[in-house]
């Protein structure tokens, strides 16, 4: 929205909207929405809470689908399990993720926060509806909170926080069966108390942060901490896909009138407030741009309802850009979001690719240090190596070593296989002895093959030292 269309005495951009001038925190209490676009929303978060509370019972691979595990640095995506020795690939996710925000939020912006962000969709699928049960309607809940502690009061109050703790752990028990598995939780859940101080300590905590995010920090998450809001300013555009009021279309303000002839000089806004009333932040979406809108679109569901009332068209409130509002235009797949979205698609192949191509057992063999060669007769010399295995499967394996391309051979200092267990690492030492006569240089280097039963698993790099040939 232009400076010229927003009133001068509006600061709107210069405090948030649920601190007063005191700095004291205004109380939102959001109406209920109703509308098309709601009950498609509604249909979207049943999609997540399937999804969230079923991920941790998939397994796949003898494994979780997802876990991370930060204490332990083990993560583990669509059964793959990630250690810190691949966190090339980790870095590449994040460089991935930073561009994807970027280019997405240019493009897009904030449709994640409006419709698949966990805060929203708890918030305003779940709790707040959980609210609206016990207490009522916004009107109601101001009622009652500023009423005497009468039985009524302290039944609805008593139930709410209670029922809103038991959502919360059980939201907890869910969020740390992501992070711990839903196997380990289940024996923490079972087992006796003693032997998981630790575990249900966690569980505890967890719920405690749940219950005060939704029974009172609520839309301060997205205003004060949440740092996507912050860069909502940097990252949008003018071309940027936004939940916007048509002020063309809708200025100047002005009450319903049947009156006609009164209404000819007015725009389509009545000034109803409704947009106002329904917003979870508590901003106007008609002062334009704020960092406070997480793309919601309960204004858009509440302003249409209300042109449907009065018999004007729906849209004064909609989907759209800055500069799509200034020159009247609709909102359509420009070709700078075909291009951005053709990038987001790119880099996330990209991704995908490197975490399915990743090899299940990696590892390293390099000489023993502070070691130079051995002769071994006449006419052979002899290396010694450490070997390091990585195996990121669900079983144990028995690898055996093979020398490629060069005649020589390799004898296991142990005299036996290296076995490495199911998802842990394996160390080993052994001889690379080859003959004099191939050594045309003082560094020749080899390539040694890992068996596993019998099938080549995977090949590592490494130097041989010795005396060059006359």
């Amino acid at each position: 929205m232009s400076e010229k269309n927003i009133p001068a005495t509006d600061s709107f951009r210069d405090h948030l909207a649920t601190v007063d001038e005191k700095g004291k925190r205004k109380w939102v209490y959001a109406h209920k929405t109703k509308g098309k676009i709601f009950n498609i929303r509604t249909w979207v978060s049943w999609g997540f809470f399937a999804l969230f509370f079923t991920l941790p019972f998939i397994q796949y691979k003898g494994r979780p689908l997802f876990l991370f595990n930060i204490p332990e640095a083990k993560f583990i995506i669509f059964g793959y399990v990630f250690w810190p020795q691949d966190f090339f690939i980790f870095g590449l996710a994040m460089v991935t993720g930073i561009i994807f925000i970027v280019l997405f939020t240019a493009a897009f912006g904030r449709l994640f926060c409006g419709w698949v962000c966990p805060q929203t969709i708890f918030m305003e699928m779940l709790f707040r509806k959980i609210e609206f049960a016990i207490e009522g309607d916004a009107p109601a809940q101001k009622i009652l909170n500023k009423g005497p502690w009468n039985t009524d009061k302290i039944l609805k109050k008593t139930s709410k926080h209670l029922i809103f703790f038991f959502v919360s752990f059980i939201i907890a028990n869910f969020f740390l069966s992501y992070i711990i598995g839903i196997k380990e939780l289940w024996s923490i859940i079972t087992g006796p108390a003693s032997e998981h101080v630790g575990g249900l300590f966690a569980i505890l905590g967890f719920s405690a942060v749940f219950y005060g995010v939704y029974i009172s920090f609520r839309e301060q998450v997205c205003t004060v901490v949440c740092p996507y809001g912050r860069l909502q300013g940097v990252l949008l555009d003018r071309n940027s896909m936004i939940v916007a009021y048509d002020y063309k279309r809708g200025e100047p303000r002005g009450k319903f009138t049947k009156n006609n002839e009164a209404a000819l000089s007015l725009g389509d806004c009545i000034d109803c407030y409704q947009c106002v009333k329904v917003c979870p932040t508590g901003i106007d979406i008609r002062n334009g741009v704020q960092m406070e809108c997480i793309a919601c679109t309960s204004c858009i569901d509440a302003c249409n309802k209300m042109m449907d009332a009065t018999g004007r068209p729906q849209g004064l409130i909609r989907y759209a850009s800055e500069n799509g509002i200034a020159e009247g235009k609709k909102l359509r797949f420009t070709g700078r979001m075909k291009f951005y979205s053709l990038l987001l698609i790119i880099l996330s192949g990209v991704l995908m690719f490197m975490l399915f191509s990743r090899k299940d057992v990696d590892g390293t063999i390099l000489r023993a240090s502070g070691m130079l060669y051995q002769e071994r007769g006449t006419d052979s010399i002899s290396n010694l190596y450490n070997i390091k295995i990585i195996n990121k499967t669900v079983k144990d394996l028995s690898l055996s070593l093979k020398l490629e391309d060069l005649p020589g051979r390799i004898i296991e200092a142990e005299g036996h296989n290296i076995l490495v267990k199911k998802e842990g690492q394996g160390t080993g030492s052994f001889f690379i002895v080859l003959p004099r006569d191939i050594l045309a240089q003082r560094k020749t280097k080899l390539q040694v093959s890992i068996y596993a039963q019998g099938d080549k698993i995977i090949t590592l790099p490494t130097n041989f030292m010795g005396p060059a040939s006359r």
